[in-house]
This record gives C-alpha cells, structure tokens and sequence, in this order.
C-alpha cells in the first residue's frame, strides 16, 4: 500500500480537539439524529442520479423495514 504523507511525520496531539472528543463521546445521541445520519449515508452511497435525492431517501426509508 502506498505511503500517505500525514501519516509519515508525528504530529502533535491538538488539545482542544481532544476536549471536544470527549464532550462528544458523552453526549447521547437521539433517534433523531440517528435517523439522519442513516439517510445522510444511504444518499452519499447512491449512484448519482437526478432521480436520487435526499428527500427521496427520507421518504424510502419510512417505507423500508430492515430485518431484525
């Protein structure tokens, strides 16, 4: 596999991004915002279509039940 620059060097840790991971890390996640995030994925992994657009995922998944 090829070398990637960033990741040849050490670089140092930034400590306000650490503070924030772990505010986030703490902080629960709603269905809300899962629900979101899911259509956010199923819209980015779709084939580019001007047929295919966020909303029309939003409605699929209300209509798509996964297998438990």
């Amino acid at each position: 596999m090829a070398n990637r620059k960033q990741f040849l060097n050490d670089t140092a840790i930034d400590p306000e991004l650490v503070t924030l991971l772990e505010i986030a890390r703490q902080r629960p996640v709603t269905e809300a915002q899962l629900l979101e995030q899911r259509i956010s994925f199923a819209f980015g992994n779709s084939p580019d279509s001007e047929f295919i657009t966020k909303e029309s995922v939003r409605k699929a998944s209300n209509s798509i039940l996964l297998a438990s």
